[in-house]
């Protein structure tokens, strides 16, 4: 980040209420591009909220949401996802019955510029923009190896692992040509060999496909694995960030953890 271009995403005092509940507290936060960082807090924190303000599901009571220098808060998600801001969700949303390259074909196709007549006659345009999304689909599902490769791209969703079907959504994700990938929970139920490898994943991300990542992870080992930073919440409100030790050890993340989830 330079003090002329500033950071690539930023929240500015973001505030939001559910009746009489605040779920986001004056909140500030940034990401630079080329970052990978962390989001913690104990269940009910607000983590989510965030990415639900992010992407245009909620709309902020007051505050700015800031990519690339615009605010976004107003746009509808499919607008904020044409930006290059793509998510993936704690549950996974995936077309269990479409095969692996027809799910991330779907999600590329908010780019395309092809009417409905031109789609409903296969006209040359539609045409040549089909062929295009396929290759895209299989260069974004090449990125996992051969977990998603070969005749996997063929195979429906719904026969894939569950490790492999957080893949398939990152690779959804991806195709959408985001600058931000917001990746909510990640390694949720994965075993430990899963989540080792979707660590060094994320660190990929980054490396070899160029995004810059804002992640919610309630793994540990995860977050001090990839982060560059990480932001603790607790009640919506910003209460440590810094490095993964700085945070981990700080005296009211660890208050928050303990005093909401015991001191298992």
């Amino acid at each position: 980040m330079t003090a002329e271009t500033g950071p690539l995403f930023e929240l500015k005092d973001v505030t939001k209420t559910f009746g009489g509940l605040t779920v986001a507290d004056k909140l500030n936060l940034h990401v630079d591009e080329g970052e990978i960082v962390s989001l913690i807090g104990p269940n009910g924190a607000g983590k989510t909220t965030v990415f639900n303000l992010v992407t245009g599901i909620y709309r902020p009571d007051s505050g700015e949401i800031c990519f690339e220098g615009r605010n976004i808060v107003g746009l509808a998600p499919h607008k904020v996802t044409q930006l290059g801001i793509a998510r993936t969700f704690q549950t996974l949303r995936l077309f269990l019955n479409m095969t692996v390259k027809e799910n991330v074909m779907a999600a590329a196709y908010g780019h395309t510029r092809s009417t409905v007549v031109e789609a409903i006659f296969r006209l040359p345009r539609a045409r040549r923009e089909e062929r295009e999304i396929a290759q895209l689909a299989e260069e974004k599902l090449a990125f996992f190896g051969q977990r998603l490769a070969g005749y996997r791209h063929q195979q429906q969703a719904y026969n894939l692992s569950y490790a492999n079907r957080r893949r398939l959504e990152i690779a959804r994700a991806m195709a959408t040509n985001p600058r931000l990938l917001l990746l909510d929970e990640p390694a949720a139920g994965m075993n430990p060999a899963e989540t080792h490898e979707l660590t060094g994943l994320i660190g990929r991300l980054r490396t070899e496909g160029g995004y810059t990542v804002l992640v919610i992870e309630h793994d540990m080992h995860v977050v001090e694995g990839i982060s560059d930073r990480v932001i603790a919440l607790d009640h919506g409100v910003k209460i440590a960030e810094g490095s993964f030790e700085q945070v981990a050890t700080n005296d009211r993340v660890i208050e928050a953890y303990l005093g909401l989830r015991g001191a298992a």
